[in-house]
């Protein structure tokens, strides 16, 4: 991986991209990218220490390529004691926060099935979208409102089974560190 400085600030450049295991690789190999800063949304309850040290250790390997926030929003916020109505709430929250020149990912088991080499791809194209940051949304236990599935520029699913928002965090993380350095 080789690092410029440019005028409008870090651009990575892949320089290995025969490390993919399909071969083809990420189609901004061996380019310049535009690094957009990363906001992580995630709705949920308090994290357990173990997983709050793995998202710790990964901002701060990823904070050397791009602004990393990991902003955490309280499921459940009113105490609903109706699902929809706690969906509702945690959507008006992750809304609220999501400004209109961010690209919003929305991660939903019903989203794109992607790669390695897509999600790669998809951070780098983000990057030529004009957009000034990269918004990730993980939702609740009862998924995401109707206001963020419209507001989301792409919907994207990190596996076929259903991740809890602890374990869908760590494994964004992990995607997003190895688009910096691919094994």
């Amino acid at each position: 991986m080789a690092m410029a400085i440019s005028s409008s600030g870090v651009s990575l450049q892949r320089t290995n991209s025969s490390s993919y295991s399909s071969g083809k690789g990420c189609k901004y190999a061996g380019q310049s990218v535009r690094a957009l800063p990363i906001r992580i949304l995630t709705v949920g309850k308090k994290r357990s220490p173990g997983v709050q040290l793995l998202v710790d250790e990964y901002i701060a390997k990823l904070k050397s390529y791009c602004h990393v926030s990991d902003v955490q929003i309280r499921s459940n916020p009113k105490n609903a004691r109706d699902a929809r109505a706690q969906v509702d709430y945690e959507d008006m929250a992750v809304v609220n926060l999501i400004t209109s020149d961010d690209w919003v990912v929305l991660l939903d088991e019903r989203g794109l099935d992607i790669n390695s080499e897509q999600m790669a791809d998809l951070v780098g194209d983000a990057g030529n979208t004009g957009a000034s940051r990269l918004s990730f949304c993980i939702g609740g236990p009862y998924g995401h409102g109707q206001q963020i599935r419209e507001r989301a520029n792409i919907s994207i699913k990190l596996s076929s089974m259903v991740l809890n928002h602890q374990i869908a965090l760590v494994v964004l993380l992990e995607q997003l560190y190895r688009d910096h350095f691919p094994a």
